[in-house]
C-alpha cells in the first residue's frame, strides 16, 4: 500500500494528513472551514485515494493559512506516497461537467511544478469560503505535489458548480495519473529515468 502521513506544528496551523493512495475514497477532514472540507472530501471520494485531513488553524485572522497549509500537506503525502514513481500513469486528464459547468483538467506528474489557471469565480464567497483561495490551494498542492497542472473553466455560471466541477476533475485526473500500470513492470515513466528536473 503507498501510503504516507504528515504532520506540520506552526504559529499558524496545526495540521495532521495521511493518505492511501490504492484507496477507496474514504475520507475523514477537518479544517474548520466547511466548504474546504466539501471540496477535499470530493477529492478524494473521486480520485479514490483515502485522505485524513485535521487542520487547528488561525481562522480568527482569515483563511488563507488554513487553506494553503491544507493542500501544502496533502500534496506532500501525496509526493511521498508515490516514493521513485515507479510504474505510475504519471498523466491524468478530465472533463468534469457539473449542471451548466463544463471543466477541463490535465496533469502530469513530472517533479515539475506548474499551475496554469484558467477560471474565474463571481462572488467573493462560497458559504464561508474565499473564493480567491481556490487557485491558491492549486498553486500549493501543484507545488507541494511536483505536478504540472492546467485547470480551465469552459463555461459555466454557478460559482459552487465551478468550483466542484474543478476539484472533481482534479480528482479523477490524478486517479488515473497515479494508479499503477501493470505493463510498466514498476519502470520510472520517463526517458531518463528520474522524474524530475
Amino acid at each position: 500500500m503507498r501510503t504516507a502521513s504528515i504532520s506540520r506544528d506552526t504559529h499558524e496551523t496545526r495540521i495532521a494528513v495521511e493518505v492511501n493512495l490504492d484507496g477507496t475514497g474514504v475520507y475523514d477532514v477537518s479544517t474548520g472551514i466547511g466548504f474546504l472540507d466539501h471540496m477535499i472530501e470530493q477529492f478524494s471520494r473521486h480520485s479514490l485515494i483515502d485522505v485524513t485531513c485535521r487542520i487547528k488553524g488561525d481562522l480568527h485572522v482569515d483563511q488563507h493559512h488554513t487553506t494553503e497549509d491544507s493542500a501544502i500537506a496533502i500534496g506532500q503525502a501525496i509526493a511521498e506516497a508515490l516514493g521513485d514513481k515507479g510504474g505510475i500513469g504519471r498523466y491524468g486528464s478530465a472533463y468534469s461537467p457539473m449542471d451548466e459547468a463544463l471543466c477541463r483538467v490535465a496533469l502530469d506528474i513530472s517533479g515539475r511544478p506548474y499551475l496554469v489557471w484558467k477560471a474565474a469565480f463571481t462572488q467573493e464567497k462560497l458559504g464561508e469560503f474565499d473564493t480567491e483561495l481556490v487557485e491558491h490551494w492549486f498553486h500549493s498542492i501543484a507545488q507541494a505535489t511536483g505536478i504540472t497542472l492546467h485547470i480551465e473553466l469552459l463555461y459555466g455560471q454557478n460559482n459552487h458548480h465551478i468550483c466542484e466541477g474543478i476539484f472533481k476533475g482534479f480528482a479523477r485526473a490524478m486517479r488515473q495519473a497515479v494508479e499503477l500500470d501493470p505493463r510498466k513492470r514498476g519502470a520510472i515513466p520517463s526517458t531518463k529515468g528520474i522524474l524530475g528536473g
